[in-house]
């Protein structure tokens, strides 16, 4: 398995992503039952949960999309609800399938929502996040109407690191990748926190999440009911966690 632990000199720990006490759904049906979570600077968190545990509700919190009943939701500092324009300044979002322009090139893909996030680059800069993504140079110029998803993936990383967000919210992101296209997007991920950004994956993929992240909570009937961190050269039992995330499951 890659070791993929942060660097020594990985920035100073803060928290980024922050829930607290936070009981949350959609109308009168409850999916976060008190969710306490928080994510570092220069961390990747990785949340594994059963459908219906509440991940995609927790994702929704931090882009504002959900309005918590009771207790508290923060984005570096700004409230999703109550700042909802400055929460997302300090935030990208990379969905399981990626959203593009699909008559548009990568490139311009970027500078076009570069310019709507009110960070305009030039020609330059953004082959220059591009090709940071992994993006080969021919593909810059083409439409993205023909990219695989991790073409797409790499898109939307190159964009996260022109922006230099603090947070990057992922959902499903190794979902229909081969080994070889899940390795190059940790590959990425390890990239993007050893600048700083704090990172929440919510997944299926136990051994994508062991590959690459600091941390693993599993969430079951929205709370967060166990966390466990990587540690040695080893980083995680891996059959260990297996072994939880079957026991989850199999209480439900």
């Amino acid at each position: 398995m890659a070791n993929l632990s942060p660097p020594r000199a990985a920035a100073a720990r803060h928290p980024v992503l922050e829930v607290s006490d936070v009981v949350a759904g959609y109308g009168a049906h409850t999916i976060l039952h008190g969710l306490d979570l928080r994510v570092e600077a220069g961390e990747i968190y990785a949340l594994l949960g059963a459908n219906g545990a509440g991940k995609t509700t927790t994702l929704s919190l931090f882009l504002g999309f959900v309005q918590p009943g009771r207790g508290r939701v923060r984005v570096n500092g700004a409230d999703p609800l109550s700042h909802p324009t400055a929460a997302r300044r300090q935030l990208a979002y990379i969905p399981e399938n990626v959203a593009l322009y699909e008559h548009l090139s990568a490139r311009e893909n970027v500078a076009y929502l570069l310019d709507l996030a009110g960070q305009p680059a030039g020609k330059q800069a953004v082959n220059e996040a591009l090709a940071a993504a992994g993006l080969d140079a021919a593909a810059h110029e083409r439409r993205v109407s023909g990219f695989s998803k991790g073409m797409r993936q790499k898109v939307s990383i190159a964009l996260a690191l022109a922006r230099k967000v603090p947070a990057l919210l992922l959902d499903e992101p190794t979902s229909g990748l081969d080994p070889k296209g899940t390795a190059e997007f940790n590959r990425l991920l390890a990239l993007l926190r050893a600048q700083g950004v704090a990172i929440l994956m919510v997944t299926h993929d136990l051994l994508s999440a062991a590959d690459v992240a600091d941390r693993i909570g599993f969430i079951d009937g929205g709370r967060l009911v166990e966390e466990v961190a990587a540690s040695g050269s080893q980083r995680f039992d891996v059959r260990a966690l297996h072994r939880r995330y079957a026991n989850h499951e199999a209480q439900r």
